[in-house]
């Protein structure tokens, strides 16, 4: 950032951040809702999520195509979520267990098939620039956006829509406040659960290709950081409603994009602490609505953590 641009860079590099940053907790934080809105909870996101930005880069590093990248990136999530929902699906496993199970089992395999692949580059995928009106660089490259975050704002309206309007958002709601009422209706709670988890891990999937294929636009073991996790606490603090996650993924993409932000106007002192801005979020969300009225309002009842 330009420093002739003084603190009015500021806002502009967090806006920039925060639409670039975004887009992964708006995919996984949108699959996660749509697997608890059928009542289960996966905590191996982060595990699909690094799985999906290794195999997204492997993808597209072969082939040339990073599209195809992002494709396989959410097969990579849809396989896991599968295997997921499979386990789930046998008596007396509890679905908390298995997503940390699959979580340690995601990012372990991605790291061993992922090895190939730190070095080499491999073709990203392209911005859209929304800063054609300043002739600042500075201003330009800060307000670039990927063709994903639209199609994660387009996917939030749909699921919006859908989940209101829809036969098919009225069974996943079924299935996951009340699976007696669902089965007496002749519903399979374990097929809507297996759909919805493979659904939402292929979204979970794509968030992770945009961490390698756009931004930061790299392969290495360290790129999530911890973001499927966060998405878990994004969706409680979105009360499981697709729009709300949007606006919560804006949040949180502007938390993380507050500290390079201030240190492009020269303040380095407490860089990792304005760094770390994400995390204390998180667990000032999870503080704030500890008490069980508040954290479990709009929760689906048949989650785990609402019995």
């Amino acid at each position: 950032m330009d420093s002739g641009l003084g603190w009015w860079g500021v806002p502009i590099a967090v806006l920039g951040g925060a639409l670039r940053v975004s887009t992964p907790f708006l995919f996984v934080s949108l699959g996660e809702c749509l697997t608890e809105k059928s009542g289960r909870i996966n905590l191996g996101l982060e595990g699909v999520l690094v799985m999906g930005a290794m195999s997204g880069y492997a993808i597209s590093y072969t082939t040339g195509n990073p599209w195809l990248g992002v494709l396989a990136a959410g097969f990579a999530g849809l396989l896991l979520g599968v295997l997921h929902a499979l386990v789930c699906n046998l008596p007396r496993v509890n679905d908390i267990a298995v997503g940390i199970g699959l979580m340690l089992f995601g990012t372990g395999v991605a790291f061993f098939l992922g090895k190939p692949y730190v070095q080499p580059k491999a073709p990203t995928l392209p911005a859209i620039p929304l800063g054609g009106w300043s002739d600042s660089p500075q201003i330009q490259a800060a307000l670039q956006i990927n063709v994903l975050f639209v199609l994660g704002l387009a996917l939030a309206l749909l699921l919006h829509w859908a989940f209101r309007n829809t036969r098919w958002g009225m069974v996943v709601r079924m299935a996951g406040d009340s699976a007696d009422a669902a089965k007496a209706m002749g519903y399979s709670v374990s097929g809507i659960r297996l759909a919805a988890t493979a659904g939402g891990s292929f979204l979970a999937g794509i968030g992770g290709a945009f961490l390698s294929l756009y931004y930061p636009g790299s392969w290495n073991e360290g790129l999530s950081s911890g973001q499927g996790l966060m998405a878990v606490a994004l969706v409680i603090f979105a009360r499981w409603r697709p729009l709300a996650c949007f606006w919560a993924a804006l949040l949180f993409g502007g938390a993380a994009a507050l500290g390079p932000a201030l240190q492009s106007v020269g303040i380095t002192s407490g860089y990792y602490l304005f760094n770390a801005t994400p995390y204390v979020l998180t667990l000032a969300i999870m503080v704030v609505t500890c008490s069980p009225k508040r954290t479990l309002s709009g929760a689906p009842g048949e989650l785990s953590v609402t019995r």
